[in-house]
């Protein structure tokens, strides 16, 4: 909540700025822009992105969680039929494409 207000303050004085900048004289309503944006968006935007990083991280880890339990519960909701292997000939038939090795004569 702090960090809101701060936010909010800052780009309070950034808009009086370049409000100042848009009536002087001497100023314009292009620079005024600029000032704006350099001065209270782009900082404002990037102090939030850094501040943020713990949030969207542990959102982010929540989600993997729950996609993690909702794959699992699916596993152990589907019958399996035979018991699982690790081993690539588990199934005791010949590979599909059986070609000899061919090595050179010495």
């Amino acid at each position: 909540m702090f960090l809101i207000l701060i936010a909010i303050g800052w780009i309070y004085v950034a808009l009086m700025m370049a409000v100042a900048e848009a009536a002087s004289p001497v100023g314009s309503v292009l620079g005024a822009v600029i000032t704006f944006v350099f001065y209270g968006v782009g900082p404002v935007a990037l102090l939030l992105y850094i501040l943020g990083t713990p949030m969207r991280k542990k959102l982010r880890k929540q989600r993997e969680a729950e996609e993690l339990a909702a794959w699992q519960a699916a596993q152990q909701a589907q019958p399996s039929a035979a018991p699982a292997s690790d081993a690539p000939d588990a199934g005791g038939q010949a590979a599909a494409n059986a070609v000899a090795p061919v090595r050179k004569e010495p």
